[in-house]
């Protein structure tokens, strides 16, 4: 920070006394300024970020009592304010879920073990384009995105495979129809229901009618 702004700050986690030790340092920081008191749920960090459009909001993951996640609160905030950084604070370091914050927009992360101060530091750097990821897991994240692209288009070269009828039968397997149900819908016999079912394991590698259905829908081919 060059001292000539003030770096504006939403801080949205669920535990009080973390938010309260930040809010504190804050307070005696002439370089930083809060647009709001902390939240403490993160879709009520939505609203506040798109009427204040602050420069950075320090984001926790996981919330209690199984709310909006802080993952899709980033996506909506970056949305509505693209200049805003949101820096996540975690105590979780699972890939997954650093992907997905990555995917949404966030800026890099900090772990909750880190001291105020250097929460706050990190979030003036945010400020100022810095991204706040260690080398470390930037190179775990970049492997995991690799390996995910690829077991992506991998299903994707299975998926084509599927004829419109197979598709067809796949999705009302997805609706919970059973193999006499969807025969009467199509007006064919439960036998040729049961071979396009075979069909459709064999192109998908799978080994039932049920990871079949997730194949599917975890890579956008039904719906349910």
């Amino acid at each position: 920070m060059d001292g000539t702004r003030r770096v504006s700050l939403l801080i949205c986690d669920d535990h009080k006394i973390l938010t309260d030790a930040l809010t504190t340092v804050v307070g005696l920081d002439d370089e930083l300024v809060m647009v709001a008191p902390p939240v403490h749920a993160a879709e009520d960090a939505i609203p506040i970020a798109t009427e204040h459009l602050p420069d950075v909001v320090l984001m926790d993951i996981v919330f209690k009592g199984g709310g909006m996640s802080g993952i899709e609160a980033t996506r909506r905030i970056k949305e509505a304010s693209p200049s805003t950084k949101v820096v996540i604070m975690t105590a979780h370091n699972e890939d997954r879920l650093l992907v997905e914050a990555v995917e949404a927009g966030a800026s890099g992360f900090l772990s909750k073990d880190e001291a105020a101060q250097e929460v706050l530091s990190a979030a003036k750097a945010a400020a100022d384009g810095e991204v706040l990821i260690d080398p470390g897991t930037l190179t775990r994240l970049l492997a995991q995105v690799a390996r995910e692209r690829e077991a992506q288009s991998q299903a994707m070269m299975l998926l084509r495979d599927l004829t419109e009828r197979e598709r067809e039968i796949l999705q009302l397997l997805a609706e919970g129809m059973r193999n006499d149900d969807i025969a009467s819908k199509l007006f064919i016999s439960p036998q040729t229901v049961q071979t396009h079912v075979r069909n459709i394991l064999g192109k998908l590698r799978v080994h039932s009618k049920l990871e079949a259905v997730a194949f599917a829908v975890r890579h956008g081919a039904i719906t349910v």
